[in-house]
């Protein structure tokens, strides 16, 4: 689908010329796709060099678990989490265009509006966290600095913060590509300089002093690190690949994606366990101000550049988020321009932000809690997806997509129900960590008592035994979403691809 101009020198054509991306849901011309595998390495390690990394390793060791544990839980779920991104992305370059519209192939045109809503809702949350964590690190590096902190500068912060997201955002994919070639260097050097600058800070002998944590305490550190790394960028992995040639290899995309999301994450993470086995204060700190915490560690003349480099790194990370939420505000039917459906989010963006930094009285609680929620379904979906994308050996039908009465149908109520099941199963099998502080999410977890697996304490609002905290329902979810549909939809995929 071509989208044509206005005319010479019309509206439309001067746009263009300036770099902005008119492509909104359809698919992208033959003629522009023209990226390289390596093309991917950019968006993907920009948006997740953040310094915010670092701030995992003491959510990981809040698990209770011990050095080596805490470890191999950081690069496993790194690693895989992103991997799975890679799969997702296959179906880009396959379709060339993005995942909410390709994920009409498994669910029908109609039925891919219901984890549509989901992926809508998981990029918004992410990308109003993100500048939420600039916003708060911007006062914090003021007031170590010894400059105002007051609400005043979280004011000024969240209005630069906001439009830059949302300037590149509107901008779109050429720019941001550009954009994000030039911050992966940038946040990537000052991040080398924050872990060189606050060696000292490592208490080996308190480090490897923790003791090992049970079983299912690394099961649930796992699912925690898996659904706050790949698998929070899973619904949006094709976006980025979807100006990929064709025929370029399905490893190549799958390598690139991991490689450059897993890298700078897992050497961030790795070097925060060390960091918050080291001070108890400091991990404690973490959980109400991330990045604002680890800055206060620094020598003062690093502050200013560590604050622009962390800001950056955010705001690339939710630059990728806000983009994506807008074509899938688009996937969902609204009728207006790509950039339109960007700067609406960016309006959400802005008032989640204000919210959060000046009336919520918890940050990580509230966090935590969205996270384990909402990927349960994505998982489901992500399962849904990707065994999808291996049972087809063709690319998807680009005139098909965008009709109802084509091969992939309406809506396929043998996705949605597996998709329903996947998540009602998941949902009864997570809890939420912060049952005080977000007790309206108390109602999860309503499968663990029945199967033996714990005990709810009223007096007190905690969970008592250890597969409580496992958190088994994420992977469970997308367990059967993947199972399910290798089982059940071999059949559909393979009458879809009979039809010329």
């Amino acid at each position: 689908m071509t989208i044509h101009s206005e005319g010479p020198g019309g509206g439309l054509e001067a746009v263009r010329r300036a770099g902005i991306e008119t492509t909104g849901i359809e698919i992208i011309d033959e003629s522009e796709r023209t990226a390289k595998p390596s093309d991917l390495f950019w968006p993907w390690f920009a948006a997740n060099v953040s310094v915010f990394g670092i701030s995992y390793g003491s959510f990981v060791l809040g698990f209770g678990i011990s050095l080596w544990q805490a470890s191999l839980v950081a690069v496993l779920g790194i690693v895989v989490s992103f991997a799975a991104c890679g799969l997702v992305a296959i179906a880009g370059k396959r379709g060339s265009a993005p995942t909410m519209i390709l994920s009409r192939a498994p669910f029908g045109v109609t039925g891919q509006k219901i984890p549509g809503v989901f992926s809508w809702l998981i990029s918004i949350g992410w990308e109003t966290f993100l500048a939420i964590m600039a916003t708060l690190a911007t006062a914090t590096v003021f007031r170590e600095l010894g400059w105002s902190s007051g609400d005043a500068v979280k004011i000024i912060a969240m209005i630069v913060v906001a439009a830059l997201i949302v300037a590149a955002s509107v901008a779109g994919y050429h720019i941001i590509m550009r954009m994000q070639s030039v911050l992966t260097w940038l946040t990537g050097l000052a991040t080398i300089g924050y872990i060189a600058l606050t060696l000292d800070e490592v208490d080996l002998d308190a480090v490897t002093s923790l003791p090992n944590g049970s079983g299912q305490a690394v099961i649930g550190a796992f699912v925690m690190v898996m659904t706050g790394f790949g698998f929070g960028w899973i619904n949006i992995a094709a976006d980025w690949s979807r100006y990929q040639r064709r025929e370029t290899p399905g490893a190549q995309i799958v390598a690139w994606n991991t490689l450059a999301g897993a890298l700078a994450p897992v050497i961030l993470v790795l070097y925060g366990i060390l960091l918050a086995g080291s001070s108890p204060e400091l991990s404690e700190g973490i959980a109400i101000d991330p990045i604002g915490t680890l800055a206060t560690v620094l020598p003062t003349w690093y502050l200013v550049p560590f604050l622009v480099a962390s800001v950056l790194a955010l705001v690339s990370g939710a630059v990728l988020g806000i983009y994506s939420s807008g074509l899938t505000l688009l996937s969902l039917g609204v009728k207006i321009p790509r950039p339109t459906a960007a700067f609406v989010d960016g309006v959400i963006l802005t008032l989640g932000t204000i919210y959060v930094v000046f009336f919520a009285e918890s940050f990580l609680a509230p966090f935590q809690s969205f996270l384990i929620t909402l990927g349960v379904p994505i998982a489901a979906w992500a399962g849904i997806m990707i065994a999808d994308i291996a049972l087809r050996q063709r690319d998807y039908d680009d005139v098909d997509l965008f009709d109802s009465r084509g091969r992939y149908g309406s809506v396929n109520w043998v996705a949605v129900a597996t998709m329903a099941v996947a998540s009602v199963v998941g949902w009864g099998l997570v809890v939420n960590n912060f049952a005080q502080d977000a007790s309206w999410n108390n109602w999860q977890g309503y499968l663990i008592e029945p199967l033996g697996l714990g005990t709810w304490v009223e007096d007190g609002s905690y969970w008592d035994g250890n597969w409580a905290y496992a958190n088994l329902g994420v992977l469970l979810a997308f367990a059967i979403g993947f199972l399910a549909t290798l089982l059940l939809q071999r059949g559909r995929v393979a009458r879809q691809e009979e039809r010329a």
